[in-house]
């Protein structure tokens, strides 16, 4: 590397500095140092080491920085982070990383640790180029913020649009946006889910409603036998085949042996091209408020041109304890070994303590392992696969590389229960999860999520699950020293009562032989810590809001019905809906009680869940009214777009098959509603918007709801052997 003339000169340098630097020329011909900065001087120089000493140490920054720099503190409060994070060190071996990725632990006074800290901050960073074709140095100030950018290499293909990623071993790329992820050479990790070489291409989502993802480089496969040298022009000629002369040049220099290649393509899906076209989503894929105030996004970046933003300085992933990593552990042990059948993992804790991002996690550790997963969804409100208000089962095959709306999937069985929450009905609600539970072949592991409902009757459906489902692992998740609800364990789990369950009645007779017949099943249970920032905050949600994220699912299941080709959305009254005979399918309606004469007013312009009822339904050419709720199954939702009396017909819209459609003949209309931005932006309508009225009164006798509580006793009057 040459030094201009005029730079500070460096007396007593030894020999071994020489080599180093003369070696380091060899790998940066197009990095050079602006004699008009003293940080940008040569790492090995006394006096860009105290440069950098006083930046560490908050002193007033140079000028090439519009603001002092600002110590990066990590979510614990335990000081500032250690230097040389996300860089690698040549033969140090990767040590758990506490933001979901393996990451390098450096020794500060290592020479090779900081020779090659400042090597990666000398050439490019970010991906990015200067004005004159040069590489953009970690000194540069970007977009006024004066942090560092992670040492990551990407260079783009102008002509097919793609770009190509570099990362070392220990390596880690947080970022938010969407793309189509191809490992391309050596294995990354994504949210637990190992990618290696030669495997299909997955989309990933990394949106401002939920932890950002983030890409780690790992320790390639010990099974190949190539020497570093035949790896290295293997690697270099992967990148030859995706780009071009100039940027080819650049990133084969920063290739060595121990690279991983990652292949990043812009990801358009009718799922991505409806929601963004919504005035409310546009920037779905985008900053949070609270990182536009902290990143600066470069639009010449080669990831920004794929749909990727990469994070930078104290933006932080996922965040796991070492009570996380240990239960992560156990439970892949506890899978790997089989000897008393497959494992039943429920997952449990209150409101915002993380059980969701555990539980895809597990999910994508899992299938490291097996071919797939089963699933229970327990949890009315925040469902993972399906839409709000439906229990289901589920088997997982592909990774969840994303926020829930991202992976909506029709499951095994599911069952509309018809409401976000289920203290007004309990027994219904475990009769439904009994019927889902007799069809688990009990052939694969099984994850079980609940709600965040943990006090009170909340508690007793959780000790219903234990003995219900013969659960054999307990993933308690809980957050500081507060007391949220008593420990699930063995012992209390022998005296606990359930809503439906009863501890067991102690065995009339003695000795050891009779208690070891009677004795329940027991079960391990692991304690897991959340440390994430806000974690159990529930009135101050990390990001956006339970209700935000039930629309996004139902806009995401609805997405169906675009065109998988590109071209323009589709509004919803553009679609021809179903015509389906009024005596050919039996209404209820689940969440409240409606008078008879009224029950289509309330259907009209409303969600419904398609279900198939065992019997058949044969009415007298007028509506078929249910009398009570039933539990069966349900295949898909649709949109009742209009009732016409007269004809005697419903017209719905729905993406469900009509070969599936056949098998409906059950209308179940529950309190979810259909988000508002589904009816007002809608182009093209003349007039009014339908359903759409702003002259409403809930004084008017019958405007609101009234809402029935089955079940449910007040403590001060429940008996001596009451609920």
């Amino acid at each position: 590397m040459k030094v201009p003339n005029g730079s500070a000169k460096v007396r007593g340098r030894s020999s071994g500095e020489t080599r180093r630097i003369k070696k380091k020329k060899r790998h940066s011909q197009n990095a050079t140092l602006m004699n008009s900065d003293p940080s940008n001087a040569s790492p090995d120089t006394a006096m860009a080491k105290k440069y950098y000493q006083l930046a560490s140490g908050g002193k007033p920054s140079l000028k090439r920085l519009k603001s002092s720099a600002r110590p990066v503190y990590s979510s614990h409060g335990q000081g500032p982070p250690q230097r040389g994070k996300g860089t690698f060190r040549t033969g140090a071996p990767p040590q758990p990383h506490t933001n979901g990725g393996p990451e390098v632990e450096l020794d500060s006074s290592s020479e090779d640790s900081e020779h090659w800290s400042s090597y990666a901050r000398s050439i490019l960073q970010n991906g990015m180029e200067g004005s004159a074709g040069q590489e953009v140095s970690a000194g540069t100030d970007l977009g006024g913020k004066g942090e560092e950018p992670p040492p990551y290499h990407a260079e783009r293909d102008h002509v097919h649009n793609r770009t190509v990623l570099v990362l070392q071993q220990g390596q880690t790329l947080t970022f938010r946006g969407k793309a189509l992820l191809t490992c391309l050479y050596g294995r990354v990790e994504v949210l637990g889910f190992t990618i290696e070489e030669g495997q299909q291409p997955y989309p990933v989502f990394s949106p401002p409603t939920h932890c950002p993802l983030a890409v780690t480089a790992l320790v390639n496969s010990p099974v190949s036998n190539k020497t570093r040298k035949e790896r290295r022009l293997e690697a270099k000629a992967i990148v030859r085949k995706y780009l071009s002369t100039e940027p080819r040049k650049r990133l084969q220099s920063v290739v060595d042996s121990d690279s991983c290649l990652v292949l990043l393509e812009p990801l358009d899906t009718p799922l991505t091209r409806f929601l963004t076209s919504l005035p409310e989503h546009r920037e779905l894929f985008g900053l949070s408020a609270k990182e536009l105030k902290s990143q600066s996004v470069a639009l010449d970046c080669p990831l920004f041109a794929v749909g990727l933003i990469p994070l930078q300085g104290s933006s932080e992933g996922l965040v796991m304890s070492q009570s996380y990593r240990n239960a992560l552990t156990d439970l892949v042990h506890a899978c790997a070994e089989e000897s008393d059948g497959c494992p039943v993992i429920l997952v449990c804790g209150a409101k915002n303590t993380g059980k969701s991002t555990f539980n895809r996690h597990l999910i994508n550790t899992l299938l490291n392992h097996t071919a797939s997963v089963d699933y229970l969804e327990c949890d009315l409100g925040q469902t993972e696969f399906t839409l709000p208000g439906c229990l289901s089962l589920s088997t997982i095959t592909e990774p969840l590389l994303g926020a829930p709306f991202t992976h909506q999937s029709t499951p095994e069985r599911m069952v509309f229960f018809g409401e976000t929450s289920c203290e007004r009905d309990l027994d219904r609600y475990l009769e439904s999860l009994k019927f889902l539970w007799r069809s688990y072949s009990r052939d694969t592991p099984i994850i079980i999520n609940t709600m965040g409902w943990v006090k009170g009757f909340g508690f007793q459906l959780l000790v219903d699950f234990v003995r219900l489902f013969s659960v054999t692992h307990v993933v308690q998740l809980s957050y500081g020293a507060t007391y949220q609800c008593p420990a699930l364990t063995p012992a209390f789990l022998r005296t606990a009562q359930g809503w439906q369950t009863r501890p067991q009645a102690p065995p009339t007779g003695a000795g050891e032989e009779l208690d070891e017949q009677v004795a329940p099943r027991s079960h391990m249970l692991l304690s897991v810590q959340s440390e994430f920032q806000g974690a159990g905050a529930v009135s101050n949600m990390r990001y956006h809001r339970s209700n935000v994220l039930r629309d996004l699912a139902l806009l995401a299941y609805f997405s169906q019905l675009q065109s998988p080709d590109p071209g323009p959305i589709r509004p919803l009254h553009c679609f021809t809906p179903y015509q389906v005979p009024l005596s050919a399918v039996a209404v209820r309606v689940t969440h409240c009680e409606v008078a008879p004469a009224h029950v289509l007013y309330a259907a009209n312009a409303s969600l419904v869940g398609l279900c198939c009822l065992g019997e058949k339904v044969a009415g007298t050419g007028g509506p078929v009214l249910l009398s009570h709720t039933p539990v069966c199954q349900c295949v898909g939702f649709g949109i009742l777009r209009g009732v016409d009396v007269g004809r005697g017909l419903y017209f719905l819209v729905t993406p469900v098959a009509p070969s599936v459609l056949r098998k409906v003949n059950c209308l179940l209309l529950g309190g979810v509603t259909l988000p508002h931005t589904l009816l007002r932006a809608q182009p093209g309508i003349e007039g009014e918007q339908p359903y759409v009225t702003k002259e409403y009164s809930f004084e008017l006798t019958g405007a609101g709801k009234m809402r029935v509580f089955k079940g449910l006793v007040r403590r001060e009057h429940m008996g001596g052997g009451g609920h």
